[in-house]
């Protein structure tokens, strides 16, 4: 778990982690029965995230088209969202690498969302741990989308959008709108900035199911969430033409692949036969 100062003394932290419960009784396989063929589960998760890999490409080169469109031809940079949630991001950064980390802040959101994801899978959660020397929840399932959700679920930005949409149901918070956005650079700053530190900190959440494959899909969810959000926030921007430019650059790197393929093969060809002596 995390590394903090205090008193000017180094102290040791306990790993985050999902403590299970086994709740799976194993069978007995009946004698001279043969051990049937079995795959490890981090290889072929490894497999998917190198196929993972050409998703992450295309889903980079549409995020940053639309952003720049947006910022460059429609002005997004102008506008109070951008402005706010800039803001926001910035304050925040200046508190991480200024001030001291409010570690067990951190720690209360990654449990809670290990909480509310096992409750999404209809699991059950029978302890919950947070202290400032780490935290950990024991349940009766686990997978990875349970052991890697705080590390693409914005927990803290969540709650801000949640709590501003019920009170827009009974308040006009319309004037509050840039409240919002600075909320949500400082929330989205947080989970960005805890999640870059706690990575190269041998978590088990990560480990578990395969570092390369927790990496790739880390990304890939992150990446995604932000792209809901700079949609949301640019009115220059819908879901219709970002989904538009992700299916070009799909095509463009579907064309590039062809291409490779072609070029492969051609170079593989059998030499033509010499004539007859």
């Amino acid at each position: 778990m995390p590394h903090r100062r205090s008193s000017g003394q180094r102290h040791r932290r306990k790993p985050t982690r999902v403590k299970v419960v086994p709740y799976v009784v194993p069978t007995r396989r009946p004698p001279g029965r043969p051990m049937p063929l079995a795959v490890p589960t981090r290889w072929v998760k490894n497999i998917i995230a190198f196929f993972l890999l050409p998703w992450c490409a295309i889903l980079t080169q549409t995020f940053f088209t639309a952003f720049t469109r947006a910022t460059i031809h429609q002005q997004f940079w102008a506008g109070a969202e951008f402005w706010f949630f800039t803001l926001g991001a910035v304050l925040w950064l200046i508190a991480f690498f200024g001030l001291p980390r409010p570690v067990i802040i951190y720690v209360f959101g990654h449990e809670l969302t290990h909480v509310l994801w096992v409750w999404l899978m209809g699991g059950r959660v029978s302890k919950f741990r947070v202290s400032g020397e780490g935290g950990h929840i024991v349940t009766n399932r686990t997978n990875f989308l349970i052991a890697l959700a705080p590390y693409f679920f914005p927990l803290y930005s969540v709650l801000a959008i949640a709590v501003y949409g019920i009170a827009s149901l009974f308040f006009n918070v319309a004037p509050y709108g840039q409240v919002l956005y600075a909320t949500l650079g400082v929330t989205w700053a947080f989970h960005l900035t805890f999640t870059c530190w706690m990575i190269p900190k041998n978590q088990t959440d990560l480990s578990n199911h395969g570092t390369f494959f927790s990496l790739v899909f880390i990304y890939v969810m992150n990446l995604l969430l932000l792209s809901v959000l700079l949609v949301i926030a640019s009115p220059q921007i819908t879901f219709g033409t970002f989904a538009a430019d992700l299916v070009a650059n799909l095509q463009s790197f579907s064309e590039w692949v062809g291409v490779l393929v072609n070029q492969f093969t051609r170079g593989q060809g059998v030499p033509p036969n010499l004539p007859n002596r």
